[in-house]
């Protein structure tokens, strides 16, 4: 806490200091204008009082002095004006910049957080299992319950690895996507019998067409599908029903994956497909995950030239749909 409000009280120091130099760097201006100006002004008029009234060119020479003081003024002006716009566009950059680094540091902070109770707990469960084992004679049907879990625990982290390591890779521009026509309807009855198994006591109604084929990288869709179901599980309670529905009709491949959860704000609609982004404060936030899935899933879209989007569930929750276009 005290670290927190030390961090929080240094970044408003400096941020008050960048203000108050960028304020003294425009008043400087404007007082070099002033000046240049004022000295301007001073030389025109001493060299109009050298000038002898009686003489012939008198006239010319106030016209010709008018039009060096004219020009000098809109000399200084255009220097002054473009200064200052240089200024103004360089301080406004170098504030986006560094609010963007303060944003993607808290952020990362979050995810180094969420990352960190998301590795221990699997490992911690893992860890109690085998020691059980060890140490207590238990019954077949009770070793093989243990057994179970402790494998749906390693599937979880393993699934963490795979998000944490193909984000990585994309982001790097290091993955190179392998393409193949797909059964699309047994890679998605696939998921979901792999997600009946490690969540059996949600119901998951399914509306599925058969023999719908894609071109695609049969890790990267299956990665993309199961990130679905388990943002539609970690954010809906758990006596609701999921709903899955894929179909294909005029050359549109549609899978959705809705939920009756509480939904998502509109202003956090286009946020949630972002790099660590989570709905609500992700330091408090009860629900498991790292910000990376829906991330994922968006890239996974794009790499094979399909939209994800998300809209509201009728009468509650979130629906996300991706979009194959042949």
């Amino acid at each position: 806490m005290t670290f927190s409000f030390f961090k929080t009280k240094s970044l408003r120091l400096i941020f008050m200091v960048y203000w108050v130099l960028l304020v003294y760097i425009v008043a400087a201006l404007v007082y070099w204008f002033i000046a240049l100006n004022a000295q301007n002004r001073q030389m025109i008029q001493y060299e109009k009082q050298q000038l002898k009234k009686d003489s012939p060119f008198y006239i010319d020479e106030i016209k010709k002095l008018n039009a060096i003081e004219k020009r000098k003024t809109t000399q200084y002006i255009g220097e002054g004006s473009t200064f200052l716009l240089l200024i103004l566009a360089s301080a406004v950059f170098i504030f986006r910049a560094v609010r963007q680094q303060l944003k993607s540091s808290q952020q990362q902070q979050n995810f180094m957080m969420a990352i960190t109770h998301e590795l221990k707990t699997p490992i911690a469960v893992t860890k109690l299992n085998l020691e059980t084992l060890q140490k207590r004679k238990l019954e077949e049907g009770q070793q093989q319950k243990l057994i179970q879990n402790t494998i749906q625990e390693a599937n979880r982290l393993n699934a963490l690895c795979n998000n944490m390591l193909l984000s990585s890779q994309i982001d790097a521009g290091g993955y190179s996507i392998t393409k193949e026509e797909i059964n699309f309807t047994e890679l998605v009855n696939e998921c979901l019998h792999d997600c009946n198994i490690r969540f059996p006591q949600r119901h998951i109604d399914k509306i599925i067409d058969e023999e719908i084929f894609v071109n695609g990288d049969r890790l990267l869709l299956q990665m993309g599908i199961n990130n679905l179901l388990d943002n539609a599980i970690k954010y809906s309670p758990k006596e609701t029903s999921l709903t899955i529905l894929l179909n294909q009709a005029n050359n549109e491949i549609r899978l959705s994956v809705k939920d009756e959860g509480k939904g998502i704000d509109d202003a956090e609609k286009k946020k949630v497909f972002d790099k660590y982004y989570r709905t609500g404060n992700t330091a408090t936030k009860g629900a498991k995950g790292t910000g990376l899935g829906l991330y994922l899933t968006k890239k996974i879209a794009e790499q094979h030239n399909a939209t994800i989007s998300l809209t509201d569930n009728i009468p509650g929750g979130s629906n996300f749909t991706i979009i194959f276009r042949s």
